[in-house]
């Protein structure tokens, strides 16, 4: 009656979602409602040294964020977990070996627009980890008449260049959306943002 195994925790898996490397997992079969989780990670240039992640260390949720842990960008790692219950302890799972350089995956971007007298500036602002600010995103922007078609596009523009328009030729209701563009291996992009509409020139 005093033996306890505790499962350790399944479908464990290095993913790459908005800009950031996480590492999720599900709880093993069974576990206890109040148990907790470490994790820890390896890099492909110094094997089984497996370093600690401070803030994943017996946390209760099923999910850390690695992205500013690691050290390269462009060095593949692993991260493993384990769970633990009082003085139990499962085994640890390992993850998949991957890197932030060719799997990020990228969110789009949101617009920040600013109508002047016969311009409108247009920047854009990434849900960036403060980490990954010295890679250089770009994003393409495209402008376009509400309910037309046909699009006027701004493409590669750097993440902190503001894209200027000129208005004195545009009336009505115009509609701006932005994806994020990043080379790697090859080029990601991602999903396009909702839609900015503003009305210009409106007497």
């Amino acid at each position: 009656p005093g033996h306890v195994q505790l499962l350790p925790p399944q479908n464990v898996t290095l993913l790459s979602k908005d800009f950031a490397m996480i590492l999720t997992w599900a709880p093993g079969e069974g576990s206890p409602p109040d148990v907790t989780y470490t994790v820890r990670y390896e890099s492909q240039d110094r094997l089984d040294i497996w370093k600690k992640v401070p803030h994943c260390k017996n946390i209760p949720r099923t999910f850390c964020n690695l992205t500013c842990e690691v050290s390269s960008f462009y060095i593949k790692v692993r991260a493993r977990v384990k769970a633990v219950w009082g003085r139990f302890q499962s085994p640890w799972v390992k993850s998949q070996f991957e890197d932030y350089y060719s799997s990020v995956e990228l969110a789009p971007p949101e617009l920040n627009l600013n109508v002047k007298e016969n311009s409108i500036h247009v920047s854009a602002s990434f849900p960036l980890p403060i980490c990954v600010e010295s890679l250089t995103w770009k994003y393409d922007l495209h402008l376009w008449e509400a309910g037309s078609e046909d699009k006027k596009k701004y493409e590669g523009v750097f993440r902190k260049d503001t894209v200027t328009i000129s208005t004195t030729a545009l009336r009505g209701n115009y509609c701006f959306s932005a994806r994020a563009v990043y080379e790697s291996i090859d080029l990601k992009r991602s999903e396009f943002s909702q839609p900015v509409c503003v009305l210009l020139n409106h007497k």
